[in-house]
């Protein structure tokens, strides 16, 4: 496996400072899996991490700097927005959590620039939330103790999240770590691998959130596709052939048991039109988003956080609408360009053999995999779309030195 540069002179003090810069990282990205009231643990612990972390000589690097400067953009057409806006109310915390999470964004990538074993803390403390807040909102779906619907919304799983809708996206990219190390590690691990598979599995399925399950499917098909262009070995592919059918079969048989009770299958049965009534009702959400567009056609400041919610009684559910009305042109142009240049440098190393190779593989298949989602739902204030951002733009930075240190 190709090596990264010259080991680094070892200073006791300098080290003892990584260890708990990456103890907090760890921990940050631990609490992004509870976010049950705003501003959350999550927010006060990455507010402390980005002032130390700069305070104690983090730098923004040339590589890094085309993603602070497209989020900046987009955050500051949100901020022209607001000067179009009769009503302010609540507008402004919108935009200052839109540029906290940017800045969120922008760190993840300066501290997995600056050493990339960072990213296996990242992962695992994202499985590690991950599967906490699922087995809080398979529990709470059946009922298992006293208050346990605290963690349910509208008869659907949302764990310590606040909407089953971001509940179930942001345990994707956990599932389809545990799914790389199934069908890339050995069969020791496997065990553990498949019951944290499950658990992360069924909380999909009980968010019934017909964005989330598109999401896993996509993500779960481009991984297996994925990983076979990259090893190309007969034995390889046979175990990946061998795993994935044994890991269906198991899926199969778990979802199988959980359909025996009439009140998942009778939601599953109605959550798995592709279309709703609010859909394609009259005024519904593809009727809004014709009406929003539009609208944000005659208004390049756009409309201002949250307006077009308040006209017509439900949010745009739609990013690139969501871009325009929120952001104006500035913002729909800075994001458009945000998700474009992420998955295009994302995609030039994604098949290279590095030490950050397979992080940098799951986060561009589940944020290509957002950007369809994206379609009908919004995504500018998920958490953990975020930190995609800052892995994939962090993998680039890794990269670029990379290449200079072999020049």
């Amino acid at each position: 496996m190709s090596t990264l540069v010259a080991e680094r002179p070892f200073h006791p003090q300098r080290a003892a400072l990584r260890l708990v810069g990456s103890a907090m990282v760890a921990i940050g990205v631990f609490l992004s899996g509870f976010v049950i009231s705003e501003p959350a643990p999550y927010e006060l612990m990455l507010a402390v991490q980005i002032g130390v972390f700069f305070l104690l000589g983090l730098k923004i690097s040339r590589a890094v700097g085309p993603l602070l400067i497209l989020l900046l953009l987009f955050n500051v057409g949100g901020m022209l927005s607001l000067t179009v806006m009769a009503d302010l109310s609540g507008a402004p915390m919108y935009m200052a959590v839109s540029l906290f999470l940017a800045l969120t964004s922008v760190f993840y990538a300066a501290i997995i620039e600056d050493d990339h074993r960072r990213l296996g803390l990242i992962f695992r403390a994202w499985v590690a939330a991950a599967v906490i807040t699922a087995l809080l909102g398979i529990l709470g779906y059946f009922h298992a103790f006293p208050g346990a619907e605290v963690f349910t919304l509208y008869d659907r799983a949302k764990g310590a999240f606040q909407d089953p809708n971001v509940f179930g996206p942001y345990l994707v990219v956990p599932a389809l770590y545990l799914m790389y190390r199934l069908l890339s590690g050995s069969l020791v691990a496997a065990p553990l691998a498949i019951a944290g598979l499950l658990v992360l599995t069924l909380g999909i399925f009980l968010s019934f959130s017909r964005a989330a399950w598109g999401l896993y499917l996509f993500s779960a098909l481009a991984l297996v596709v994925v990983m076979l262009l990259k090893e190309r070995t007969a034995a390889f592919r046979l175990k990946i052939f061998t795993l994935t059918l044994a890991a269906l079969v198991l899926l199969m048989l778990a979802l199988g048991g959980a359909m025996q009770s009439k009140k998942v299958s009778d939601l599953f049965l109605n959550r798995a039109k592709l279309v709703q009534d609010y859909d394609g009702a009259r005024l519904g959400r593809f009727e809004r988003h014709k009406i929003g567009f539009l609208m944000a056609m005659e208004r390049p400041l756009g409309l201002g956080p949250m307006v077009l919610g308040k006209m017509f009684g439900e949010d745009e559910h739609n990013i690139w609408l969501k871009s325009l009305t929120t952001y104006g042109w500035l913002g729909f142009v800075s994001y458009l360009l945000l998700i474009w240049s992420t998955l295009a440098i994302g995609f030039r190393a994604l098949l290279r053999d590095r030490p950050w190779q397979p992080y940098l593989m799951i986060a561009w298949i589940v944020l290509a995999g957002h950007a369809l989602i994206g379609n009908v739902i919004d995504l500018d204030h998920w958490r953990h779309v975020y930190l995609l951002f800052g892995v994939i733009w962090g993998c680039f930075a890794l990269e670029q030195r990379h290449r200079r240190a072999v020049a």
